[in-house]
């Protein structure tokens, strides 16, 4: 069965936000956006959980800011692991 997420934990980074689906971590004068397995609906999270969710509206994200960043700029500076700040790579 695949592993699905319901927390995405980093001790070493302060946690800046916790949403329904995503947690907001703090990186200096940065924030790292992750997103969890988690299913919200009507303002509700509901118990299950959906594997590799998270991974797949990251990279649906990723895919409209890159497709409108020439019209409109916007906040992602990266979604490559290697270009993270180096506490973050054992998360790899």
């Amino acid at each position: 069965m695949v592993d699905a997420y319901s927390e995405i934990l980093i001790p070493e980074l302060p946690l800046y936000k916790k949403g329904k689906v995503r947690e907001v971590y703090e990186i200096e004068d940065k924030l790292l956006i992750v997103v969890s397995d988690r299913i919200s609906a009507f303002d509700y999270v509901l118990p299950s959980l959906i594997p590799d969710k998270g991974k797949i509206l990251t990279q649906l994200s990723k895919f409209w800011f890159d497709f409108t960043s020439l019209v409109c700029p916007n906040h992602l500076l990266t979604d490559e692991i290697d270009e993270f700040p180096p506490v973050l790579l054992k998360h790899k």
